[in-house]
């Protein structure tokens, strides 16, 4: 399954916005506070927990310049996902968004692909929100 999150304008050059992400603990600032839990960070990874009790695991996976930023899931998330961000240089700043590619049974995607395209585009404005 592929989600792609709403495309936004950051006020920042993309080098910013990706080192910005690739610090782990920053992740927490993206995400909705009244929906997780248990937020935990090291220099590499950060895992929380959603609603229900999911525990979600993101680490890191690589750079590509700065255009792309690569995480993948950890061992404790439900089904193996990696999560690419992109940001492209624009006369402005940066116009960026979040690629999800998850292995996803047709079942589990009828339950998760709202959820998670609601996430991800907040996790794109609230990114636009940092810079």
């Amino acid at each position: 399954m592929q989600l792609i999150s709403n495309e936004v304008e950051i006020h920042a050059n993309p080098e910013q916005v990706l080192n910005f992400i690739s610090i782990p603990s920053h992740i927490e600032k993206l995400l909705p506070l009244d929906k997780i839990s248990d937020f935990k960070s090291d220099e590499l990874m950060c895992s929380f927990k959603v609603q229900g009790g999911i525990i979600i695991t993101l680490i890191q996976n690589g750079r590509e310049e700065n255009d792309k930023l690569f995480l993948k899931s950890g061992e404790k998330s439900p089904f193996p996902f990696t999560l690419t961000i992109h940001a492209e240089s624009t006369s402005t700043g940066t116009k960026g968004f979040i690629e999800f590619n998850g292995e996803v049974n047709a079942f589990l995607k009828m339950m998760v692909e709202k959820p998670l395209s609601a996430l991800f585009n907040y996790m794109s404005d609230k990114l636009k929100d940092q810079f």
